[in-house]
């Protein structure tokens, strides 16, 4: 059935709030889908139109989730429809996701509920809802920097999963980008310890602008982003590769919380194991002095004539281990986070973008508390230069003149930069990574309509 009269009047009135509100992150999508004259611009009669259709789009997606037709939508309902398009939930969730649209309490979701909680969201088909639920609820929506995503085969056939990683190296280009110099303050202070240099955090900065000028504050990011690439594709396949043996012939089943743990720490592993040479090249290269070194290219030849190959591996072992504290926190963190929003906001559809990025930051920041002294023994190691086949300083050795010449506080030199690139890095990489995917979206409409 059409919108009620009154409810046309009610949105008459409401007509330019809503307008403004939508000009927010939705705004791209429902212009874009109800702009019909093309002029770039959503008028009245164009916005209204918007919402008759999308309505009856809305009501078609109610009608095939309703199973019995008895009008009513019920956890199991919701968990049988997306088990049908290649997500696997638990009831439990399902019922979380039924918590955010019941307003009335009956555990059911009925017509007019479903038609005010996606009346402006664009979504025209079930798919998209799936994806919306997974995102909205956060059943696995693979923020977190160690575990990677949950997709679907259906995601996977499609090429939506690239698109999803691409989108994410993207944002991880832009993110590392604006806060390399607070990552290139960092290791200085790691590898330089207090008896070396006495200055403090503003000292630091600015003796890095006057030795090599504003741009040195960049050193070492083109490798730091070079490595988004590989490293991404590594421990999404490694990931894949072992949620397929923790799951055996049974392919389509999620992961719990402690099998992703598990297989996140090992696909992480594999992944630095193959892209560390490039963490070596990065703490060199931000470490180096004006002249010291050419380029990415003449830093790798003067380690291997200098060091040979074993320097590209120097730090290994510290930052194998520190994979395991850090994403056991970063997760269990995260997840507490999460659960703890959703079972105090039931009556919300939507964490919002502030939820989002304080679970992603405090869930980061735990974990890197945990795990920072074996990143700061790790760094050190990285940067010891040493000739071929000379004395090199094992990880314990390095431990204990740590904690002996500058005290506990010692293996937490260098962390407030670290902390302070947290948050502005998880809001970059969020806004970017939306409008990646938004101009993804574009593209792919784009050329649908033109092939």
């Amino acid at each position: 059935m059409a919108l009620h009269c009154e409810e046309e009047l009610m949105w008459i009135g409401l007509f330019f709030i809503d307008l403004a509100l939508i000009s927010g992150c939705l705004s791209f999508q429902i212009v874009e889908t109800g702009d019909t004259n093309h002029d770039g611009v959503l008028d009245f009669e164009e916005f209204t139109q918007y919402l008759r259709t999308h309505e009856k789009q809305l009501k078609l997606m109610f009608s095939s989730l309703d199973r019995n037709n008895d009008g009513q939508i019920d956890a199991a309902e919701i968990q049988q429809s997306m088990c049908t398009l290649g997500v696997n939930i638990s009831l439990e969730d399902a019922t979380r996701i039924l918590l955010s649209m019941d307003k009335d309490g009956t555990m059911t979701i009925d017509w007019n509920e479903w038609r005010d909680y996606f009346l402006f969201n664009p979504l025209t088909n079930m798919e998209e809802v799936v994806r919306y639920w997974k995102r909205s609820v956060m059943l696995d929506i693979g923020e977190q920097l160690t575990v990677p995503d949950e997709f679907s085969e259906e995601e996977k056939k499609s090429g939506y999963v690239w698109r999803q990683l691409m989108a994410g190296a993207v944002a991880g280009s832009v993110s590392r980008t604006g806060t390399a110099p607070l990552d290139r303050l960092k290791i200085f202070r790691q590898v330089h310890g207090s008896a070396d240099f006495k200055g403090n955090v503003l000292s630091t900065f600015q003796y890095m602008v006057k030795e090599g000028g504003v741009w040195s504050l960049w050193r070492g990011n083109g490798i730091n982003v070079l490595k988004i690439a590989p490293e991404t594709a590594i421990k999404f396949t490694a990931y894949e590769q072992i949620k397929t043996v923790m799951c055996g012939s049974n392919e389509t089943t999620n992961l719990r919380v402690r099998d992703r743990f598990v297989a996140g720490s090992l696909a992480g592993a594999i992944a630095q194991t193959a892209i560390y040479p490039m963490e070596v090249l990065k703490t060199r290269l931000a470490l180096r002095k004006t002249g010291q070194y050419s380029g990415i290219v003449d830093c790798a030849k003067q380690i291997l004539q200098r060091e040979g190959a074993t320097a590209f591996y120097k730090g290994y072992v510290p930052n194998i281990l520190g994979i395991v504290p850090y994403a056991g926190i970063d997760l269990a963190v995260y997840e507490t986070l999460k659960f703890s929003w959703l079972n105090r906001n039931r009556g919300l559809a939507d964490p919002g973008v502030m939820v989002l990025v304080g679970c992603g930051a405090v869930s980061s920041t735990c974990g890197q508390l945990a795990s920072y002294p074996l990143a700061l023994i790790r760094t050190r190691m990285q940067a010891q230069a040493s000739e071929r086949g000379g004395p090199k300083s094992s990880m314990l050795a390095l431990f204990h003149n740590i904690v002996t010449q500058e005290g506990v506080a010692g293996l937490y030199r260098g962390i407030s930069p670290n902390l302070l690139k947290v948050i502005p890095a998880v809001c970059m990489s969020y806004v970017v990574y939306e409008y990646t995917i938004w101009l993804q979206s574009r593209a792919f409409n784009f050329l649908k309509q033109i092939l």
